[in-house]
């Protein structure tokens, strides 16, 4: 078995302390990926995907948008996502940008970024506000309630990861979004939507919709997207 090293971490954000989850991959060093959580927080399954990441030569950080607070049942997690401010959590994320920027172990000099739900639309705040520190981005199943933030900051490639069947983040609106990156960022997107699953299919903790095949196809996709943008 590969063997990881993993740790809770704390780094300056903007005037206060921001804690996170940082797995290392077993070689030491390799290019940066932040990860964004869902409406849970930071819970076993984003630490997962950090340890998944860095399994494949990735220096990954997940950090802590929720302060400590964690949920299981759906109620708690909408009210802790409405009352996450969205510039607090800007500023989180950008005290992680530059916190794995200038990690020994991080190489290159622009990292990858994935959201996850709730993190599928705060990923793509974070690369308008990186700008050319991120150099690739992957929202899975994520849009934003109401209007559409300033995004035209992006500089990075995006690869977004839709499910077919999901009320949140449709289709029809996941290319609404790709073509407003593309019309106010010029960035490149690539919309990928996912016949017959629902909202949160990479999700191996929640099996009422996990959808294994759809998950390795959208786990292929982005590994490939982030070493061809992130290991030139």
């Amino acid at each position: 078995m590969t063997k990881l090293t993993a740790s809770t971490v704390e780094f300056p954000s903007n005037g206060h302390m921001t804690t996170g989850y940082l797995s290392l991959p077993s070689s030491g060093s390799g290019p940066g990926v932040v990860v964004i959580q869902e409406w849970w927080g930071l819970v076993d399954h984003i630490r997962d995907v950090c340890d998944r990441l860095a399994a494949e030569g990735f220096v990954a950080v997940a950090p802590d948008l929720f302060h400590g607070q964690t949920t299981s049942e759906p109620d708690e997690a909408g009210k802790l996502m409405m009352e996450l401010d969205l510039e607090q959590a800007a500023k989180d994320m950008s005290g992680t940008v530059d916190y794995l920027l200038d990690h020994p172990a991080t190489s290159g000099t622009q990292l990858g970024a994935l959201g996850f739900c709730m993190g599928g639309g705060l990923v793509l705040v974070l690369a308008a506000r990186s700008r050319e520190k991120v150099g690739a981005v992957v929202p899975f199943y994520g849009l934003f309630k109401g209007d559409v933030p300033d995004l035209a900051g992006i500089r990075a490639k995006v690869l977004g990861h839709f499910a077919a069947n999901d009320d949140s983040a449709s289709p029809e609106k996941a290319r609404e979004l790709g073509q407003i990156i593309r019309d106010t960022a010029g960035a490149e997107v690539d919309i990928r939507i996912y016949p017959g699953t629902d909202h949160a299919f990479f999700n191996d903790d929640r099996p009422e919709v996990y959808d294994p095949e759809a998950s390795q196809l959208a786990r292929s996709r982005t590994l490939e997207f982030l070493r061809a943008n992130l290991t030139r």
